[in-house]
């Protein structure tokens, strides 16, 4: 079965990654990855850092997401090509910086740089290469 998500839908997703399946070879040969505890104790200092703006980032007002998400001009230039390029909507722009916020707030860096811009893009890049 091929079914397709519509665009609408699709939009309303913060994350749209694409993964391929793994060779035998490449599942025996992955090295470790982070434990679990590392992870969670980088996943609620995030939370932490989010609460204490007063909002968990997905709760985020627009207003308040763009102060919390002040992107500089390399940033803006990002986010301006993914809209002419992929027609990113305006929805899809809010989403993305949501996105950027909260892995910032997972680096432990107070401003949203333009690789936290370019690594949430990313993350909607399989919405440009849908194929309708």
């Amino acid at each position: 079965m091929n079914a397709r998500v519509s665009g609408p839908v699709l939009d309303r997703l913060d994350l749209q990654v694409e993964v391929p399946a793994l060779t035998a070879d490449e599942l025996q040969s992955a090295e470790p990855s982070e434990s679990s505890v590392t992870v969670r104790a980088r996943v609620c200092a995030a939370r932490e850092r989010q609460r204490a703006r007063g909002f968990l980032n997905s709760m985020l007002p627009d207003a308040a997401l763009r102060k919390v998400c002040a992107l500089d001009r390399i940033a803006r230039a990002l986010v301006a090509e993914a809209i002419d390029r992929s027609g990113l909507s305006a929805r899809g722009v809010m989403r993305a910086l949501r996105v950027a916020r909260t892995i910032a707030d997972l680096d432990g860096v107070a401003r949203v740089g333009d690789q936290a811009v370019a690594e949430a893009l990313m993350y909607r890049a399989y919405e440009g290469r849908r194929v309708g």
